[in-house]
């Protein structure tokens, strides 16, 4: 399985990114699939993640009310809307997947993709 995250940019306190993950090697309905992210000098972070199958979503207290996980079957990807953007969720973000394990975000997903930077300044 591979993951490829795009998105990420400069944008003002208070903007909005719309981060996507392409998945190949697998049906993304198949994969517990979700988002992390990394700010300098801190430890990785769950954000927001999407189950298998029926698609039930969980989200980190970070991401409550500002971020909403989403994902297309069809274009086999998966989205992060990030709205009400604040310089303190400036970081990389990961996505990262996993055929067996749950919706709730682990941090010990198998499958890794690179980061995209995600930097809130004005």
């Amino acid at each position: 399985v591979q993951l490829q995250a795009s998105g990420g940019g400069l944008v003002q306190p208070g903007g909005s990114l719309r981060l996507s993950c392409a998945v190949s090697g697998s049906r993304v309905d198949h994969l517990a699939i979700g988002w992390f992210r990394q700010a300098p000098g801190k430890e990785r972070e769950r954000v927001a993640c999407i189950g298998v199958n029926d698609g039930r979503s969980w989200y980190e207290d970070l991401a409550k009310g500002r971020f909403s996980v989403s994902r297309d079957i069809a274009e086999n990807a998966v989205y992060l809307q990030m709205d009400n953007l604040e310089p303190e969720d400036t970081a990389v973000y990961y996505c990262a997947a996993d055929p067996t394990l749950g919706y709730m975000c682990y941090l010990t997903y198998e499958y890794w993709g690179k980061g995209t930077l995600v930097t809130v300044s004005s």
